[in-house]
């Protein structure tokens, strides 16, 4: 439901940019807290596959540590769309924060913890990575249905994209924020391990803040309650009545994510070890010449901080377009990068030479495919009825998640005992299978035609 701005207030510059982002007073508490929580887990996320191999881990593990993301993006959403439409989205992201601050701070205090004899088997200490996963995307993977149903209800059908470019605007802003910030404490640190511990506690710290801002200044008064949850037949049921023109959209939308997942947690492990690219430059002044150097893992943060940057300049720019030539042919755009750049990642500095410069061209033209994003969104739960976003939006991902499950492991299999370019060529190969059947069986959001 779209709730009406005053003519007053809707004309002050304020006014008109909150007009023009679609930011809906829910809408922009959401955005913050999205802001506190994104700062914390991508600070982290990133770079927890070197935490894992500084920890003792394989690339193997690596990979099996990506499955259980996988796993959980799959099993969290429904449950948490279900909670989010029974108890309404206040008290469930609540909940959900509080969760997902303790899963930080298990990440926090793995190295202490270190290996321990659990009914006389050693634990080695990344094992406890995995422990902080399960809690710490609580609020990414319990809080999706509620997001989304936040916004369908603060948004007018035809403002859909709009509405979620101004959420993705502020949460991508994290994006760049916490890789940056990352870069910057893994700089001053002694070492990868002491310098990650650092930006840990900022997590911990960005998601009791997340927490208490979403609960304090979140407005419950219009959020729509749903029917009780009724087990798993309701989940076939809401599977089976999915509306007709995400089936496309999912098909798609299943084959580019199990392409991202094959290598998504090696990103960091190319600039690191692969090609070990850092950034060195002079800088002069006042007549003196300093030199810079970064190490890679450093530089890896700041690479995602370029990524982001030309994110959010395309994201709302992004969806305002589609208002004017429709959703899909923004979504398509969004898929064909993500399906394209495991091979350019991989490929590229082998072709023209290994350099800092190329990989941050490189991660600037990886920015374009979160351009589609908030179409892709839209696209998502436009055709939901009202109260039933949450839940809409759990059964989607619980499927296509479920679906993506094994790309990672298949991934880290690729990755040790085949090559890395092996896993990023196929990685490719099956997203740009996605696109193509998108452009032929993807259908358009009914306001947007």
């Amino acid at each position: 439901m779209s709730r009406e701005v005053s003519v007053d207030a809707a004309e002050t510059p304020l006014g008109i940019l909150r007009r023009f982002l679609g930011l809906e007073r829910d809408v922009l508490v959401l955005s913050l807290a999205m802001v506190a929580f994104s700062v914390g887990f991508q600070a982290t996320s990133r770079f927890l596959p070197e935490y894992l191999v500084a920890l003792g881990a394989s690339g193997v593990v690596v990979g099996l540590y990506r499955t259980l993301g996988n796993v959980i993006a799959a099993v969290y959403p429904y449950p948490g769309g279900a909670i989010s439409d029974r108890l309404g989205s206040r008290y469930a992201l609540t909940l959900f924060g509080l969760v997902s601050t303790a899963g930080f701070t298990v990440w926090l205090v793995a190295p202490q913890i270190g290996t321990v004899t659990i009914f006389g088997v050693p634990v080695a200490p990344w094992v406890w990575i995995f422990v902080g996963l399960l809690l710490a995307q609580a609020w990414k993977s319990f809080g999706l249905g509620a997001t989304f149903a936040v916004v369908k209800q603060a948004t007018a059908p035809s403002e859909l994209a709009a509405g979620f470019a101004s959420t993705e605007t502020f949460r991508r802003s994290a994006f760049f924020l916490g890789p940056v910030l990352a870069a910057v404490l893994l700089g001053a640190g002694s070492g990868f391990t002491s310098g990650f511990q650092s930006v840990l506690a900022l997590a911990t710290v960005s998601g009791g803040i997340g927490t208490l801002v979403q609960h304090v200044l979140y407005d419950a008064s219009d959020d729509t309650v749903g029917e009780a949850f009724a087990g798993l037949e309701q989940i076939r049921r809401d599977l089976r009545e999915l509306p007709a023109p995400l089936r496309p959209l999912l098909v798609a939308d299943t084959l580019v994510r199990f392409a991202n997942g094959m290598v998504y947690a090696f990103f960091v492990l190319v600039v690191t070890r692969v090609y070990e690219v850092g950034f060195a430059a002079s800088v002069a002044v006042a007549g003196q010449t300093y030199s810079v150097a970064v190490s890679p893992a450093a530089f890896f943060g700041y690479l995602l901080g370029v990524e982001m940057l030309v994110a959010l300049f395309t994201m709302v720019p992004a969806a305002r377009l589609a208002e004017r030539v429709g959703l899909k042919p923004v979504v398509a755009c969004g898929f064909a990068v993500y399906a394209l750049f495991p091979a350019v990642l991989i490929g590229v500095p082998e072709l023209v030479g290994v350099s800092q410069w190329v990989f941050v061209g490189l991660f600037a033209v990886s920015g374009l495919r979160f351009a589609g994003l908030p179409s892709h969104k839209a696209l998502i739960v436009g055709p939901a009825e009202a109260g039933a976003g949450g839940r809409v939006t759990g059964s989607y991902y619980l499927l296509r998640n479920a679906l993506v499950i094994p790309s990672a492991a298949l991934g880290g299999v690729l990755w040790e005992f085949v090559s890395p370019q092996v896993a990023f060529g196929l990685a490719s190969v099956v997203g740009v299978c996605g696109v193509g059947y998108f452009i032929v069986f993807g259908e358009e959001f009914e306001p947007y035609r």
